[in-house]
């Protein structure tokens, strides 16, 4: 099978299902940004692999965490009542729940937060907070799909609770490497 298609040179692109969208279209660019998220998660774990010290854990978890956005993305693909939707696994409150217990393991590695913090320190923790970062653009396109059409709700918490875990894992990666973290000095008190 040839990896280029030539079905989208005209500008649109297929959903999972027979339907064909632009590529601009909204549902597009959710699923699209969600997919930009797992390359960055996958820099992350690069990053760990390459490090002088790297936590197992850590890679499993985002392992994990990406196979579970490739999830998050074919339910974006797929309109809800589609003739495919019965192909994939909807996310769903466990998935969230899943989250909540990783992020509740990781913060018992670092300490409390007194302040907004930089992103920053090892490349690992740097990539992971721009994973971060990309979690919450990939949660606002996922909402402004939700605000067009039809999205599973538990896809919107799902999201919300990745960027919950990528930063308390970029504050943990900092921590197990021994880097500390640099608080935000407000303008005036510099």
């Amino acid at each position: 099978m040839k990896l280029y298609t030539k079905t989208g040179d005209d500008g649109s692109t297929g959903l999972y299902g027979p339907e064909r969208v632009s590529k601009t279209h909204v549902r597009v660019e959710a699923y699209g940004t969600v997919d930009e998220l797992n390359s960055a998660v996958g820099l992350a774990r690069a990053h760990n692999g390459r490090s002088h010290k790297p936590e197992p854990t850590l890679d499993a978890d985002l392992e994990y965490l990406q196979n579970a956005l490739f999830d998050v993305g074919a339910d974006l693909a797929t309109r809800q009542g589609s003739v495919s939707a019965s192909k994939i696994s909807r996310m769903d409150a466990e998935d969230a729940a899943f989250l909540e217990a990783m992020i509740d393991r990781y913060q018992e590695k670092t300490p409390p937060l007194k302040e907004f913090v930089h992103p920053g320190g090892t490349l690992t923790s740097a990539a992971l907070h721009v994973a971060r970062a990309t979690a919450r653009r990939a949660e606002r396109a996922a909402i402004r799909l939700a605000d067009a059409e039809e999205v599973n709700p538990a896809v919107l918490v799902y999201l919300n609770r990745v960027s919950d875990l990528l930063f308390i894992m970029a504050r943990a990666a900092n921590e197990a490497a021994g880097v500390g973290e640099q608080g935000w000095t407000v303008k005036g008190r510099r």
